[in-house]
């Protein structure tokens, strides 16, 4: 049996003071000029999957079993990403999220275009802690 479990990534733009701290605003329209100019500067001031920090860690991490495969759903509203899974890959990989095509094969971390969604099946093979990570290193 495949698990699904579905990933999206998500970048914030909160804008900063002079001192780099995080602003704070008394509406979101008051906010608007300093998100805008913040989001231009395309350098999140966050990325997290699912809407949050620690959104898949603890009681609501992605779990299986040996020998169980696992469909990984990976979307990307803005910039391209690059996930990967520590202590393991995929198996077949749909980067363009179209099952249609072939997929490719055994790759360590796999490329999702910025507006766009990837697949990745694996198949579990030990037992321990996988982390799954985008590898936008910088």
């Amino acid at each position: 049996m495949t698990a699904p479990y579905y990933i999206g990534e998500t970048e914030f733009y909160i804008p900063r003071d002079a001192d780099g701290n995080f602003k704070s605003y008394g509406s979101h329209a008051e906010s608007l000029p300093d998100t805008l100019a913040a989001m231009r500067s395309l350098v999140p001031s966050h990325v997290v999957f699912n809407g949050a920090v620690g959104a898949l860690t603890g009681d609501n991490a992605m779990t299986a079993k040996v020998g169980e495969t696992v469909l990984f759903i990976h979307s990307q509203a803005n910039r391209d990403t690059r996930p990967h899974l520590i202590g393991g890959h995929g198996d077949y990989v749909w980067e363009e999220g179209k099952f249609n095509n072939a997929p490719l094969k055994g790759l360590e971390t796999w490329f999702i275009r910025g507006g766009s969604a990837g697949a990745a099946l694996y198949t579990f093979e030990q037992p321990g802690l996988h982390v799954y990570l985008n590898h936008n290193l910088i």
